[in-house]
């Protein structure tokens, strides 16, 4: 009989985790800070071509349209000084199986795990990915459980979390919700290790280079359409596989696109809060995912994150709730498309830029998602103010999270700010030191370096 308690499972994590991927982290490993991050994503054996194979014949995903939201482009141009208001294009991943561009992470994941010999697959998310697992494990022929974190401590759910937790359920997952704190991770290690199931992560190398083709489409779509690259393709960030994978598909793909994160600034709140989980108003794409993701990618579900998003980066920016909710409310009413919010926090963040370039360019929002009753804008706001959340429209500037929601009284106060992405990298080389209490060496400082996208002058001063 193995020891249950809290400390023990935390004790055999890796080994757990391990297991559960079927894949030798330990390979990589330097022994400190360094491991052989490219060696590991190639150790999926999977090649991009092959990996596309599997989504369009297994899961018929993929191949999504990418649609120039005309009316949004006029409307930026309306608000931008003259000259400007860069074309406006959205890749509309709402329309893959499952409703989100999760679905290509998870295609990889389960065609792995059915390959392995795997009876089942277990994910733990807030629900998106979960609905993406259930799909492909419901075509693969897999059982599958999704491990949610849902609730506060007096049971009450977020409604997108809950409208996630049905779409889950609908396509054949078990769904197990647990409330805010340490049991979510504790409860997963547990049923990985009593079912034998294939840990799903959104963090495996197999996740990750299922969204490679995403930004390979991207390049390829814009060439065919406009006879030429993107200039700038922004991505939701939250724990950064999405840019990451997008990153790297555009970069197999010889684009030389700009790569801004775009996250809802939730400042202030802490994720891990019984008391704080309920007034936000985003469950992912935000800054309380965003940042401390991008500083310590390793706080993830396996022994090493693929996730690497400040290596991929060029620039990371945050836009508020209320400029999110008006977004999402433009692109329904100016467009046509009612999509969910996870992909119309990017499209906030690109409305604003565009009015920053001229109007030959190109900005690409690289996905949507779908929406439901849960996800809604109203549900949503109507959460809000019931937990006691100032809504109001005015100027998103003055905005608090966990306190007020401020709807722009007119679009043009959609303003995305810049993070300090230097503060960001300087926080990554001190917590890689910190985490891991070794000396760096000489081969620590080179992959630090690649690591914020810097050089080595830029690690030995920081770690100075």
């Amino acid at each position: 009989m193995l020891d249950n308690s809290y400390a023990a499972v935390m004790a055999r994590k890796n080994e757990i985790m391990k297991r559960a991927v079927g894949m030798d982290y330990d390979r990589f490993e330097s022994g400190s800070i360094a491991f052989d991050y490219e060696g590991m994503m190639a150790a999926t054996g999977y090649s991009l071509e092959a990996v596309r194979k599997i989504q369009i014949e297994e899961f018929q995903i993929g191949n999504t349209p990418l649609i120039e939201l005309k009316n949004l482009t006029a409307l930026a141009r309306m608000c931008a000084p003259q000259g400007m208001g860069a074309r406006i294009f959205v890749k509309d991943e709402a329309s893959n199986l499952s409703g989100s561009f999760k679905v290509r992470r998870a295609a990889t994941s389960i065609h792995q795990a059915k390959k392995m010999g795997y009876k089942g697959v277990i994910s733990a998310t807030s629900g998106n990915y979960g609905a993406a697992v259930a799909a492909c494990a419901a075509k693969a022929g897999l059982k599958c459980i999704v491990v949610q974190e849902c609730f506060d401590s007096k049971g009450i759910g977020q409604p997108e979390i809950i409208e996630k937790a049905r779409k889950c359920e609908a396509l054949g997952a078990e769904v197990v919700q647990l409330t805010v704190g340490p049991e979510l991770f504790y409860m997963f290690l547990r049923m990985l290790e009593e079912t034998d199931y294939f840990n799903a992560s959104l963090y495996t190398p197999f996740g990750i280079a299922g969204v490679e083709t995403l930004g390979y489409e991207i390049a390829h779509q814009c060439r065919l359409l406009l006879g030429r690259d993107p200039d700038m393709v922004v991505c939701t960030n939250a724990g950064g596989g999405n840019l990451t994978g997008t990153a790297r598909g555009l970069k197999k793909a010889g684009c030389g696109a700009e790569v801004v994160a775009a996250s809802v600034n939730l400042s202030g709140l802490h994720m891990a809060s019984d008391t704080q989980f309920n007034l936000k108003s985003f469950t992912t794409g935000h800054t309380g995912f965003g940042m401390p993701f991008s500083t310590w990618p390793d706080r993830s579900d396996v022994p090493r994150s693929a996730a690497r998003p400040l290596r991929y980066m060029d620039r990371y920016v945050t836009v508020n709730q209320g400029e999110v909710f008006y977004t999402t409310e433009m692109l329904a009413a100016l467009e046509g498309m009612e999509k969910g919010p996870a992909g119309n926090t990017s499209l906030a963040a690109a409305f604003s830029l565009a009015q920053t370039m001229p109007k030959d360019k190109i900005i690409v929002v690289q996905e949507t998602e779908y929406t439901g009753a849960g996800k809604h804008v109203n549900a949503q706001l109507s959460f809000a103010r019931q937990n006691g959340i100032d809504i109001r429209f005015g100027d998103p500037k003055d905005e608090v999270p966990g306190k007020s929601i401020i709807l722009p009284s007119h679009p043009s106060m959609i303003k995305a700010k810049e993070a300090d992405i230097e503060h960001l990298r300087t926080s990554l080389i001190h917590n890689a030191q910190k985490m891991t209490g070794k000396t760096p060496t000489e081969a620590d400082i080179e992959f630090l370096a690649e690591e914020t996208r810097t050089n080595t002058t830029f690690v030995k001063e920081h770690l100075a």
